[in-house]
């Protein structure tokens, strides 16, 4: 008698596969889209046909903190390479804040490294910094999987939180509040993370991203990119099953044409509509113009002084990275530091932190 496949093998298996197909179609019809409309996205599609837009060498040791680099997953059928910053500082004792940093299609963990300028960041602001870097087998052009089945998003997630597990076990001193941020389809996945995962995330955040929930298909996923799809609240709901979320921060150009700003707000609308019974979020709208870079309208929900979401809307910006590097892709230099504002955001919610009751 033969033996029986493992159930996760088999949808790890039918999830690369259909991850290869999904990405074909998707990269196909966008390229097919640039060329009628003959502007910028024709040149964007070509590039995601590559395995990264604009190569980038690995981040170089600094003062004040070191790289690490690993591999982890879910056996050796599932798992994915990642770079870990750590600064100095930090105990076991004390141990640091540790945010877990998601690249979009196109990039690798050195290219977003570069963009968002994250060890700097997290050296002056005394954070670890996590990057878990999308294989090319479980998807061609690098996105990570946050649409599809409930199988393949599943598998998605859980090698994700297994490399956090991992790099906490190695590095103790990094085992303090976690946070999620990631930009396009890795801004999906940080939402879906906390969708999967709420009780493990003090806050999250997403730069650029389609609402998670809003689609299973490539169709859908267009359909949501576009902004003419939104999150299934009553299933998020039934998967919640009463656990609340953590807090959330959105960033968005307004002139996104690969993922429309609608996305932020159908996000923002389904946090605040699965707050808890009895809680209410007041909106504060503020306008921020600092120099020359882009002006930034602020919109944030709090209840009771506690923040419960809070959105970034970047005028005139389109599907990139706020405040990146230059000559990068999907990074414009003239936005607000977007990796600064999150943390900002995150900051903000361990110092209002309170017990919350599972």
């Amino acid at each position: 008698m033969g033996r029986r496949k493992s159930p996760l093998l088999s949808a790890f298996f039918k999830m690369t596969r259909a991850g290869m197909r999904q990405s074909a179609r998707i990269g196909k019809a966008a390229a097919q889209q640039g060329i009628a409309s003959g502007n910028k996205l024709a040149k964007d599609a070509g590039r995601m046909l590559h395995a990264v837009a604009t190569p980038t060498d690995a981040p170089q040791a600094v003062t004040g903190g070191r790289w690490y680099e690993g591999r982890w997953g879910l056996g050796p059928l599932a798992m994915r390479r990642y770079r870990l910053f750590i600064p100095t500082g930090g105990s076991i004792r004390k141990p640091l804040p540790l945010l877990l940093l998601l690249h979009g299609c196109a990039q690798d963990t050195a290219a977003f490294a570069a963009v968002t300028r994250a060890a700097a960041t997290a050296k002056s602001r005394g954070f670890a910094v996590l990057m878990p870097e999308q294989a090319q087998e479980a998807n061609p052009q690098r996105c990570w999987n946050w649409f599809g089945s409930d199988a393949r998003v599943s598998i998605e997630t859980e090698i994700l939180m297994a490399i956090v597990d991992h790099a906490v076990a190695e590095h103790p001193r990094v085992a303090g509040p976690l946070f999620a941020l990631g930009l396009s389809a890795g801004g999906s996945m940080a939402l879906t993370l906390a969708l999967n995962h709420p009780e493990r995330f003090t806050a999250v955040g997403s730069h650029s991203g389609a609402a998670p929930h809003s689609a299973r298909t490539p169709l859908q996923a267009g359909q949501a990119m576009r902004g003419r799809r939104s999150p299934n609240a009553e299933a998020v709901a039934q998967q919640l099953a009463g656990r609340r979320l953590p807090p959330l921060v959105l960033i968005h150009g307004d002139m996104d044409a690969v993922v429309s700003f609608e996305n932020a707000r159908a996000s923002a609308e389904l946090w605040l509509e699965l707050l808890p019974d009895g809680v209410t979020a007041r909106e504060k709208i503020t306008e921020v113009q600092r120099g020359t870079r882009r002006k930034l309208t602020r919109s944030d929900w709090k209840s009771s002084r506690q923040p419960c979401v809070r959105l970034l809307r970047v005028h005139g910006m389109g599907h990139a990275w706020s405040g990146g590097a230059a000559r990068q892709a999907f990074s414009d230099p003239t936005g607000p530091d977007a990796l600064r504002l999150a943390w900002q955001f995150f900051a903000s919610t361990m110092e209002q932190a309170v017990p919350v009751p599972v």
